[in-house]
């Protein structure tokens, strides 16, 4: 059955849509590999390059990534809905061209900070606008696999990223020859974005059509003010991403330092930071779907409790297979959980109002890498690094308890 159109031709649907689709699927692909950059030898190059003995210091390059980045998610459904989804996407690669170059050859730490806040914007953009762009392209029955698909793409290339660089710091040194891929993708995201990269406020348009009329018009801060708290779905989702992101922050700066506490060296660092996102990665092609037709709560919930297993995990072993082990498990929960809750917000949105939705969400849920990394560093100086991984891995299991007693059932059918 072929999908309606609207007068330009516009159909809404995974296959009527593919070529779009895909090519969104590649420019996330390179949104992600910026992220990846910084995974595996960032946190080293402050405590080995800077000498920075502080956990909390050496862990402020995530704060001001996440700090900026949730600031950045939450204005980019509203400024997309004013200039377009393409534009957003557009200055999202602008504003991240400088990046490899800051931290390749920053002079001091300060550089490194300004840098991810840089990093934070375009992530917040880029990343934003890739995910708006296929929910807007293939309607409400494959939000999960639309989802999944571009995640998968985003952090199998964080996954393989932090592989890359930390085989190239091993034998090349910490910089700059790991940020030669960041320029890389950062040309190649931004080309392909100008160039190929087509508007979908038109897919939108054509599924509001079809919807159910909003019952009222809705201005930003009551958007905000439901997405965060005043539905109970909306609110589980936020709650869960901030603390998904959360110790997602927490693995970002402690891991790398925690592992080389005990001796390991950059590349098999680089092998244990890529583990976690490349099975997140590729197993969101599976849980994405999964969710359009289980529903979403089982699977976030289950996904938080898998995650806490890795986190316990990790901060009770000392060897590379047993922290090998870990990185699955907390990337097999990530997977469930990811793709599942921006698909749980698509559900509890409205097509008119639903990129300022995301945007709420998104702002929550990355809120979490700056609180997740200032906390754990905070722990760790005071308690050690086990002590914050063990206590943000409780954290994740009450989230994921909040998600079971809150949350309902709602996906489209």
């Amino acid at each position: 059955m072929t999908a309606p159109a609207d007068s330009r031709g516009v159909r809404l649907g995974l296959r009527e849509n593919w070529r779009q689709f895909s090519l969104l699927v590649l420019v996330n692909a390179f949104v992600g590999g910026m992220v990846g950059l910084e995974r595996t030898v960032v946190p080293l190059i402050g405590a080995e390059e800077f000498k920075i003995a502080s956990t909390t210091i050496v862990v402020s390059f995530i704060v001001s990534f996440g700090v900026v980045k949730a600031l950045a998610n939450l204005v980019s459904g509203h400024f997309a809905d004013i200039y377009g989804r393409k534009h957003m996407l557009i200055l999202g690669w602008l504003v991240g061209l400088p990046v490899p170059f800051m931290i390749g050859w920053a002079p001091s730490w300060g550089w490194v900070v300004a840098a991810n806040a840089l990093l934070g914007i375009n992530q917040g953009f880029a990343w934003s606008m890739t995910v708006i762009m296929k929910v807007d392209l293939v309607g409400p029955k494959s939000r999960g696999l639309a989802v999944g698909l571009n995640e998968f793409a985003g952090y199998l290339s964080v996954g393989l990223t932090a592989f890359l660089t930390g085989y190239l710091a091993q034998r090349y040194g910490l910089r700059p020859e790991p940020f030669y891929l960041g320029i890389a993708y950062a040309v190649l995201g931004l080309g392909l974005s100008l160039l190929l990269v087509r508007d979908t406020r038109h897919h939108v348009r054509l599924e509001t059509a079809g919807h159910a009329a909003a019952t009222e018009a809705l201005r930003f801060w009551q958007i905000f003010h439901r997405a965060s708290f005043g539905d109970r779905n909306l609110f589980a989702a936020s709650q869960a991403g901030l603390v998904n992101n959360l110790n997602d922050g927490m693995s970002w700066g402690i891991f790398p330092l925690f592992f080389a506490g005990f001796g390991l060296g950059v590349e098999k660092i680089g092998i244990l930071k890529a583990v976690y996102p490349a099975v997140w990665g590729v197993l969101q092609t599976i849980t994405g779907p999964l969710s359009d037709r289980w529903g979403r709560r089982g699977l976030i919930v289950g996904g938080m409790w898998v995650q806490a297993a890795g986190l316990f995990l990790t901060a009770l072993t000392a060897t590379f297979w047993w922290w090998f082990a870990a990185s699955v498990l907390l990337g097999l929960g990530t997977a469930m959980v990811y793709p599942t809750l921006i698909a749980s917000v698509s559900d509890a949105s409205h097509p008119s109002w639903r990129a300022l939705s995301l945007s709420v969400y998104r702002f929550w849920r990355d809120l979490g890498y700056a609180i997740g990394a200032l906390s754990a560093g905070i722990i760790t100086d005071l308690f050690g690094a086990a002590s914050a991984i063990g206590a943000i891995g409780l954290l994740t299991f009450a989230s994921g308890a909040v998600v079971a007693a809150v949350m309902k059932e709602s996906r489209q059918q």
